[in-house]
């Protein structure tokens, strides 16, 4: 991890949000990155492994009341939640969590329905 952060930080983009799993066969580490399309581009140039996959960036006042809120809208939308990771810096001072599910589109539709902020990659790049 050390060395895909220093790659990142030298070209001047920056992990917002990270998750990393480890087994006796590999680790998986999922990143939420400054600008994607860059670093897709700087990880094909060094040859590293990669995936990509769009997540939906939910903003939040107060987790201990939103976050059950959050599922149970996720939940009556028939939304299965993938994988979901907190930012590790705060947009606007709120806490933002983001969240992979199996239909953005309709993820959007039923958060932005329920009145929760979702934020974009401008909101959250530096």
């Amino acid at each position: 991890m050390l060395d895909v952060v220093k790659l990142l930080n030298a070209h001047d983009y920056h992990v917002i949000a990270m998750s990393v799993s480890e087994s006796t066969d590999a680790a998986i580490a999922r990143l939420v990155v400054s600008d994607p399309e860059g670093v897709e581009q700087l990880f094909r140039q060094k040859n590293i492994a990669f995936g990509m996959c769009e997540v939906v960036v939910v903003e939040m006042n107060e987790v201990a009341t939103e976050l059950s809120k959050l599922f149970a809208t996720l939940f009556m939308g028939e939304l299965n939640v993938h994988f979901t990771y907190p930012l590790l810096m705060r947009p606007r001072e709120q806490a933002a969590l983001a969240i992979h599910v199996d239909d953005n589109d309709c993820a959007i539709s039923v958060l932005s329905g329920a009145g929760f902020r979702l934020l974009s990659q401008t909101d959250i790049s530096r």
